[in-house]
């Protein structure tokens, strides 16, 4: 039996599988559902010995656990490290779900639940695609070791230092990201992320609220005095305006704008966001603006009275989160002592300003594509699409994980995987379309055969 007959035999059972995974409510940034994330690493543990490696172990961190797993018995091929996460995102708000985010529902040939999209189900694709060959075939073309965290939704914060930590045992010639995906036009080959910083604004004027008629016109508002420091932080056209903000950004090449230019999808992200236009740095197209330059946005803020009605108070304490994506050149610790320090240099000397680092930074990252990974995943892929070329792209998303590897262990990540377009991650009824369930399945096999030849 070939691997691929073995994979249209199965595939009832493996949705029945990913339905049962998908049940597992692993949100990683809500303490209440800890163990829930644990059952999904010791699911997944268990999914992938029954897929043939004897060879599993799960590590304990700072937080969530990690599952690392390995078959080495192809010794003159190469060993790829296939990565991807098991949490995934809180499910507010609840009231906009059309069936429970738990409870998986199939419905227009989608899988409704939280966690369908990013990532489980790129998960069991990468563990299935393994079962296959070794089921179907006795052995896989190539070493392959299995990494799958459960952090990458709260930003990764304990998996560079187990990387650090455990060098020999991750060591390989190529990670696969599984956290990846592909468009409903074609296939698609992902090839730069950028990073991320994030920091939280405090901002404190008085000892307590006070009365708007004895203080007002006198003391000075912390709200005040927060929103006059974010906005002098860009223009009105989008340019960042923080001392030394883009020293360091590599700009883009005349070759690099063309990719970008080719896979413009700005009007159809306008429609499907509901914006009524655009803004940002003017030099730039929206479609490089929105993946390979750097950003600044203020994600939340708050202070005073929220409540109904009217409440006369000068507010004592005001508050805001900021992330900056980073793109290459630029690095986590450079960016927020920048912005950290023009906001200390803005503050007004009569408040207290405090500026704290959040958790969860990472690198940007881009493959090149003459790199022997990246070529033999485009092979695959026109073989996936009966002979399209896959368009080569970049995200504006961050995935941590890329940035990690390349810094610590010295190699380059593909990101392959089979999530399709406006699929609602991290939003309501998010789904999965199930058309690219066994296509996905196909498509790992495929690289693991273009990745033993090259």
């Amino acid at each position: 039996m070939s691997w691929k007959t073995y994979l249209e035999k199965a595939q009832p059972r493996f949705l029945d599988e990913l339905i049962e995974f998908l049940k597992i409510p692993s949100i990683s940034t809500s303490p209440a559902h800890s163990g829930d994330v644990r059952r999904a690493v010791e699911w997944t543990e268990n999914r992938v010995k029954q897929a043939g490696f004897d060879d599993t172990q799960i590590f304990e961190t700072g937080g969530h656990p990690v599952l690392f797993a390995q078959w080495l018995n192809a010794p003159s091929a190469p060993t790829v490290l296939i990565y991807g996460h098991c949490d995934v995102q809180p499910i507010d708000p609840l009231a906009l779900w059309e069936t429970p985010p738990f409870e998986p529902t199939i419905r227009d040939g989608r899988i409704y639940a939280r966690g369908a999209s990013d990532m489980k189900t790129s998960v069991l694709t990468a563990v299935i695609a393994c079962e296959a060959w070794l089921k179907a075939e006795g052995r896989l073309p190539v070493n392959v070791k299995l990494l799958i965290e459960a952090e990458e939704e709260i930003g990764s914060p304990n998996l560079e230092s187990f990387v650090a930590a455990h060098k020999d045992l991750l060591a390989c010639d190529l990670v696969i990201s599984a956290d990846s995906g592909q468009s409903d036009k074609g296939p698609e080959l992902p090839y730069g992320v950028r990073g991320l910083v994030g920091m939280q604004i405090d901002v404190r004027s008085a000892k307590t609220d006070l009365h708007s008629g004895s203080g007002g016109g006198i003391a000075p508002n912390s709200i005040h005095t927060l929103v006059e420091l974010l906005a002098s932080m860009r223009a009105a056209d989008g340019t960042i305006l923080v001392d030394g903000f883009y020293d360091d950004v590599i700009d883009l090449d005349e070759a690099e704008r063309k990719r970008i230019a080719a896979n413009d999808n700005v009007a159809e992200f306008v429609q499907y966001a509901g914006i009524k236009g655009t803004i940002g740095e003017p030099a730039y197209t929206p479609a490089e603006r929105g993946v390979a330059r750097p950003t600044l946005e203020i994600n939340g803020i708050w202070g005073g009275f929220q409540e109904d009605g009217v409440k006369t108070v000068i507010p004592a304490e005001a508050h805001a989160k900021i992330t900056c994506r980073l793109v290459p050149g630029q690095t986590p610790d450079q960016i927020f002592e920048r912005v950290k320090g023009h906001i200390l240099k803005h503050a007004s000397p009569l408040v207290e300003c405090t500026v704290t680092r959040l958790p969860g930074s990472a690198f940007p990252y881009l493959l090149p594509l003459d790199h022997p990974g990246a070529q033999a995943s485009i092979r695959a892929l026109k073989r996936v699409y009966n002979g399209q070329e896959p368009v080569l792209t970049r995200s504006g998303g961050t995935v941590p994980f890329l940035g990690i590897m390349n810094r610590l262990l010295g190699v380059h990540t593909i990101s392959y995987g089979f999530s399709g377009d406006h699929e609602n991650i991290h939003a309501p009824n998010e789904f999965f379309k199930l058309k690219n369930f066994p296509l996905g399945q196909e498509g790992f096999c495929i690289l693991f055969e273009e990745l033993a030849n090259q």
